[in-house]
């Protein structure tokens, strides 16, 4: 497929500084990135809103100057947006052209000599294009549309990478928190893929959403875990929330248990018995960079139709801020979607 003529200038959304919702601009006179070698261009179908570009956005990755998910200091202006589904429209030197019209998902996280995270490390999908590095742009076959494909990238890939760390394994049983949520849900759906048993930790006014994931039993928010489900009857416990419950996680852990944890959106400080973790032979992961295989594990799902997209929402993408806003109201099911 020849290369088609691409425009000089392209919509985008701009963060401008760590802030509220007024750091984020929206423009239509972005200049369109030129991909380099080992990279491609795609024009971008639709990008999902994560609590990564929140948490960037207000620096609350940040301990000092290290405002970014890697450690080091933002640079400003950045284009966020984690999650991509789009089209090869460019190709940088070293990049077969025969790429050219293919239909990707974009892998979030890009190793190498150092690891860059998509939308924060470098400029990411809240555009009508976006340069990413070949070997991240994964080529998806399936009817499915963009916006159900960009469901997909962040949250399940997060939920897949802790479910590998933990090696869950089918017959066992592990306690799902924040499950209505976009890695929460996930979640459900990839540890029944494994044969595994789940329990949910939700609001109950989102237990029967929960249930349709695939859960085996939901749990209000702020029940007593001991008592619902007994001491030390799960084997493994994947957590997006921390705060104040995180004791209790522990408590409901097996001897020889696994904790994953990818989120701390009940806060980022916990309550930690270390008599707790050490008599009880406890495995506490945390989960960032993803494992080598977890990516194309999770393209062959979706095109296998093992995994179903949970959506609650598609807006254009000059709608960022309410958007957002909708995100932080956490009234909704599934993933708020932007398309450009």
């Amino acid at each position: 497929m020849p290369q088609e003529r691409l425009p000089r200038r392209m919509t985008a959304v701009l963060l401008n500084g760590h802030g509220g919702v007024e750091q984020l601009e929206f423009r239509n006179d972005v200049p369109v990135p030129t991909p380099g070698a080992g990279e491609v261009l795609i024009r971008v179908g639709a990008a999902g809103v994560n609590n990564t570009d929140i948490n960037t956005r207000t620096a609350w990755y940040s301990r000092g100057d290290d405002s970014g998910w890697t450690g080091a200091a933002m640079e400003f202006p950045r284009i966020q947006g984690a999650d991509a589904c789009g089209r090869i429209v460019a190709v940088g030197e070293s990049v077969d052209p025969h790429r050219l019209g293919e239909r990707v998902l974009v892998e979030p996280v890009f190793r190498g000599a150092k690891v860059r995270y998509f939308g924060s490390e470098c400029d990411g999908a809240f555009a009508e294009f976006a340069r990413v590095p070949a070997a991240h742009a994964y080529r998806i076959d399936s009817a499915l549309t963009d916006a159900e494909l960009a469901s997909f990238p962040c949250a399940y890939s997060a939920a897949e990478n802790m479910l590998e760390r933990l090696h869950l394994l089918a017959g066992e049983t592990v306690l799902v928190t924040g499950a209505s949520g976009g890695v929460g849900s996930a979640a459900i759906q990839l540890a029944r893929r494994r044969g595994a048993t789940v329990f949910a930790i939700a609001g109950e006014s989102k237990a029967d959403a929960v249930m349709s994931f695939g859960a085996g039993r939901v749990l209000a928010r702020g029940s007593n875990l001991s008592r619902a489900l007994g001491r030390e009857s799960v084997d493994a416990v994947v957590d997006v929330v921390g705060g104040g419950q995180f004791p209790a996680l522990l408590e409901v852990l097996k001897r020889r248990g696994r904790y994953a944890v990818a989120g701390a959106i009940a806060g980022p400080v916990v309550e930690l018995d270390l008599r707790t973790l050490y008599l009880k032979d406890l495995r506490l992961l945390g989960c960032t960079v993803l494992e080598p295989q977890v990516f194309g594990n999770l393209v062959g799902y979706i095109e296998r139709g093992e995994i179903t997209p949970v959506i609650a929402a598609v807006r254009p993408l000059s709608e960022i801020v309410a958007a957002q806003q909708a995100f932080l109201d956490r009234r909704q099911v599934g993933k708020i979607i932007l398309q450009p």
